[in-house]
């Protein structure tokens, strides 16, 4: 089992170092209006520190954005027509993605911010993609979980180079996946609470870099919420209303800078099409349908439908039913959703995947035999919440 595991370690850094390489060779200037405006993000926070969270294009008087916007030779630019920014009622022009992505840049410096980003991100899915690697038992399930590791390292080039705001992203989410597995299969009852906190701040920092991660809340909340209507139990309100608070506290930039940039902070700095209400488009499901994003969430789904049926109680089972409900509310969103890209359904599916993943290299084998977790499992499904 060594020997097959440093086999597969080795390979997964093989391609590790394959990424960083092709990332030594990227150009900063790309052209793209999204990476033009992260980027000045991070030239507000180099220049004014924490102030940097306030946007406004009157700040802009070192004319940050026009020379960029030239550097990249990018087609169109006028001062009549600047990429990603809002118009707000306050007549201030204001950059409409939240603050974490371009804070995270800003730790670098300027002309090395995209490629020690990526490298940094690719160098952490590398060590969750070891830590799983080293928790598998069985020949199977160490060549599985080299199989994910490889493909989790080679997403750090495509399609996660398609938004900045996906790299922080997906580590959060591997994170995420580890930590969500182990608060139901492996932390004790009296770790549980701060175990729950961690994971919602950790879901509420995800905020911060895209604000479609606000979403990856949703079966969280709705796996507590469940919990406390069927047990009507104070700890489980308690742990509920704790995860909430961590949540908050994990996004808090994001409504400083709403509360700076938009006047309030419950109102986005988004605008466009981003606001239309909720519609099912049949072109918007076809493109999701024939795009690789599909392939990841049906993995995911066909994963947690093998867990219910598998599993008839335990954390595992808890696991599986909150993985359920945080895709079915995704999914309903993406899809209502009037723009497609390649990489929005990208960090459900990873968080998704990360977490059953974890969740079933922690899970005792002996635990299926019967179709049941382990009776002493003091923090599985009802008692986990």
């Amino acid at each position: 089992m060594r020997y097959l595991k440093s086999v597969c370690g080795l390979v997964c850094f093989l391609i590790l170092a394959s990424s960083i390489w092709s990332m030594s060779n990227w150009n900063e200037a790309g052209g793209i209006e999204d990476e033009i405006c992260y980027l000045r993000q991070a030239h507000l926070f180099q220049r004014f520190g924490l102030a940097g969270l306030d946007t406004d294009l009157a700040l802009d008087d070192d004319h940050y954005l026009a020379s960029r916007w030239k550097e990249m030779k990018a087609p169109g630019w006028s001062l009549e027509r600047i990429p990603c920014h809002i118009l707000m009622p306050s007549k201030k022009l204001v950059i409409q993605y939240p603050p974490g992505t371009g804070f995270v840049m800003a730790l670098f410096p300027e002309g090395h911010q995209v490629i020690a980003l990526y490298v940094l991100a690719s160098i952490a899915i590398f060590g969750f993609g070891l830590l799983a690697i080293v928790l598998a038992t069985t020949t199977l399930s160490i060549l599985l979980t080299a199989a994910f590791a490889d493909f989790a390292v080679y997403m750090m080039i495509n399609p996660t180079k398609a938004s900045y705001s996906l790299a922080p992203t997906v580590v959060v989410c591997a994170l995420l996946g580890f930590l969500t597995a182990r608060l139901f299969l492996k932390t004790p009852p009296h770790h549980r609470i701060f175990m729950t906190m961690l994971v919602g701040f950790l879901v509420g920092l995800a905020v911060n870099f895209r604000l479609a991660n606000l979403f990856l809340s949703a079966g969280y909340f709705l796996f507590f919420g469940v919990a406390f209507l069927r047990s009507r139990k104070p700890e489980t309100f308690l742990q509920g209303g704790l995860f909430g608070l961590a949540f908050l506290v994990g996004m808090a930039p994001t409504l400083i800078a709403n509360a700076i940039n938009a006047g309030s902070p419950l109102k986005t700095t988004y605008g466009g099409k981003d606001l239309k209400p909720p519609e099912f488009d049949v072109s918007i499901l076809l493109a999701y349908a024939t795009d690789f994003q599909f392939v990841l969430l049906l993995l995911a789904s066909a994963w947690v439908a093998l867990v219910l049926y598998r599993y008839r109680g335990g954390g595992i089972r808890s696991i599986a039913l909150l993985t359920a409900g945080n895709l079915v509310v995704n999914l309903a969103y993406f899809m209502s959703h009037p723009v497609f890209t390649v990489y929005y359904a990208i960090p459900i599916a990873m968080l998704s995947l990360w977490t059953l993943l974890f969740a079933s290299l922690m899970q005792p084998t002996e635990a299926a035999d019967n179709g049941r977790g382990p009776c002493g499992q003091a923090h599985s499904a009802g008692s986990a919440a």
